[in-house]
């Protein structure tokens, strides 16, 4: 294929589809907003899944790399209550077939398996034009642009890409996160981070949480999860740590003390994440070359565990499609976008549905039932 390939966004979608198409021998650029790999943190752990994720990073050639960077074993789950009383509790599995990894090492795998210049960095995308023939003009934030052939919009949550397509925009999901994180060597911790366990620990309440990750070196990372309105955020001072964090443990008043000190105990300024999601079964008609994978296409809560999974698939998918119908682009966004639309949907349905569940009057126990049905599914 001679088609120029631009891809806006150097996630985890767009690197898979610029590495499987690379070991095709079709070159793609990436235009990436930020100015390095290292501009900003890449979050946390990321479980893989055998009928999504794994197969993609096997179609990008990049497996066998991506299981020497499993954290083994730190898949263990751990449901508390506010008290701190255990509801549910499943030991890691060194041999699991969801294995968990950062996701900072995977993006850094798949931006390996890539020739040096593909990723153009500090390449912000801020408008597109049509022109003829389904090619498009990108228009760059530092005053320059580029045409391309096909355009796909691996730009994240607020894809600049998406409004090419379709009119869909994210709704803000209810719920609001606020980042939180211990250190290891701190005796103040120890009572914390036992609690936690050898994995993940969610200990909920109707309306509220606090989810946090044992990390091998004993360190934790986590979020507390409100469900507030969208405004509430801006009650928290940001730039007064203690302050911020102090108005938060707030909001756990009466929870067990080392479940509290998870927040009051954090070293993390208090970022606020608000959840924000498309509508389930968000679709476009076909829009000559152009198209999205990942958030961009289907922005979810995390409470499927699979967007990352799902993020991968579609690069591995478009990039299938593209080299099935070397010479006709539009077949191979039909193909790409078939698949898509319906796989998409029920996966965003879960995640709205596991969100509402997850923070629900029948919190904590519906979350105990929740993953007590996956491990005996």
């Amino acid at each position: 294929m001679q088609k120029t390939i631009g891809i806006i966004g150097a996630g985890l979608s767009g690197l898979t589809l610029a590495s499987v198409l690379h070991r095709h021998g079709i070159e793609t650029i990436i235009y990436e907003g930020e100015a390095s790999a290292t501009a900003r943190s890449q979050g946390g752990l990321l479980d893989i899944h055998e009928d999504s994720g794994q197969p993609a990073l096997k179609a990008a050639g990049v497996y066998d790399a991506f299981v020497d960077i499993v954290r083994a074993g730190e898949d263990a789950k751990r449901v508390v209550n506010s008290f701190g009383t255990v509801l549910f509790d499943a030991p890691g599995n060194r041999t699991s077939t969801r294995p968990e990894v950062e996701r900072g090492e995977l993006r850094a795998l798949l931006m390996a398996s890539l020739p040096n210049g593909v990723i153009r960095w500090g390449r912000k995308a801020i408008s597109f034009f049509r022109l003829d023939g389904g090619r498009h003009r990108i228009a760059f934030a530092d005053g320059t642009s580029a045409t391309v052939d096909l355009l796909v919009g691996a730009d994240g949550a607020w894809s600049k890409v998406r409004p090419v397509v379709s009119d869909a925009t994210p709704i803000y999901a209810g719920t609001c996160f606020i980042e939180i994180a211990l250190g290891a060597d701190d005796p103040s911790n120890a009572a914390s981070i036992a609690a936690i366990g050898d994995g993940t620990m969610m200990a909920v309440a109707p309306g509220k949480g606090i989810i946090a990750h044992r990390h091998a070196d004993g360190s934790v990372s986590g979020y507390v999860a409100l469900n507030r309105p969208e405004a509430w955020g801006h009650s928290i001072d940001v730039d007064d740590t203690r302050a911020g964090l102090s108005f938060v443990a707030q909001q756990f008043e009466g929870w067990a003390p080392h479940l509290a000190h998870l927040i009051t105990g954090s070293i993390a300024p208090p970022t606020i994440r608000p959840i924000y999601a498309l509508a389930p079964g968000v679709a476009w008609p076909r829009v000559p070359g152009v198209t999205l994978v990942g958030d961009a296409a289907h922005l979810m809560s995390p409470f499927a565990g699979k967007g990352a999974n799902l993020a991968m698939l579609d690069g591995a998918e478009l990039a299938q499609a593209i080299v099935d119908h070397p010479d006709n682009i539009e077949a191979a966004l039909s193909a790409y976008e078939a698949a898509l639309f319906p796989r998409s949907r029920d996966i965003a349905q879960l995640s709205a549905d596991n969100l509402t569940l997850f923070f629900s009057d029948a919190a904590p126990r519906s979350v105990a039932d929740l993953f007590a049905g996956l491990l005996n599914g």
